[in-house]
């Protein structure tokens, strides 16, 4: 009987705990021509506004759609809040919310009587209107705040590592390193992608994203002469970003990507 509500007071404090890291996310709302953008902050510990910090983009997946301001931390925010990778890498990060009714990128999705689903991803074309507000967005994040122009970066999951793809086509002068996890893109953009260096992360087994998204894209970006390397795992399914966010190495090789561009050098939409 005690062992059990150890147990149980032990879980309650987790809960408790993550309830309280995810509290230094900083609830906003970007508007920009009558729509609106909710997102979440995260400031480096001992914040000091007079200094440069490096920027993370962060786009979550499907599921998390909305307009809460929370369900958009359920996935990669742990990663920024542990205290040595707050102490390692001090950032900026920001996790914007999509609204239900879009995507990210302009992907066009076509479900069989199984409900088995293809993607078809555009090559131009106007921005979704979630897209353009989160360009609108990271233009003014670098108004209000000190970003180290050389060192602003974006990671994704699903519908958010497809958004990735897209964000670095539309905005190719602004990011220095790229994370898209079981994501996808049309190849005929990956010579637009070639000013950012990118880990693509995939599981072979997954059946919502199908991994050939991603072996295309990296196909095409290494025939373009674009710095990719690519993590593949045999037996993950569709949450690969939960084995993706347990490398190691992956902070360490984001944050040490540096580029020379201007961050003010905006869109490309």
């Amino acid at each position: 009987m005690k062992k059990g509500l150890l147990i149980l007071a032990t879980v309650f404090i987790s809960v408790i705990t993550t309830a309280q890291d995810y509290a230094l996310f900083q609830k906003f709302r970007f508007i920009q021509s009558g729509d609106t953008l909710p997102y979440r902050l995260l400031l480096p510990e001992h914040y000091d506004p007079q200094k440069k910090y490096p920027l993370v983009l962060f786009l979550h997946g499907r599921g998390e759609s909305g307009n809460d301001n929370e369900a958009q931390l359920l996935h990669g925010a742990s990663l920024f809040l542990k205290e040595e990778n707050r102490k390692k890498f001090p950032a900026i990060v920001v996790f914007p919310q999509n609204a239900v009714k879009y995507y990210w990128s302009n992907v066009q999705t076509v479900a069989d009587s199984s409900g088995k689903r293809s993607f078809y991803f555009t090559e131009n074309g106007p921005p979704s209107p979630s897209m353009q507000l989160v360009v609108g967005l990271m233009e003014n994040l670098g108004r209000q705040y000190r970003i180290k122009e050389e060192q602003v970066y974006v990671m994704g999951l699903s519908m958010g590592g497809m958004g990735t793809f897209e964000i670095v086509n539309r905005m190719p002068h602004v990011f220095a390193a790229a994370v898209p996890i079981c994501g996808g893109a049309n190849p005929a953009i990956a010579a637009n992608l070639k000013n950012a260096s990118w880990w693509i992360f995939h599981g072979d087994k997954d059946v919502v994203v199908a991994p050939e998204y991603s072996r295309k894209m990296v196909e095409a970006m290494k025939a373009k002469g674009v710095d990719v390397r690519a993590t593949f795992y045999p037996e993950a399914g569709h949450n690969s970003w939960d084995a993706a966010f347990a490398e190691p190495g992956l902070l360490p090789w984001l944050f040490a990507h540096k580029r020379k561009d201007n961050f003010k050098k905006t869109s490309n939409n």
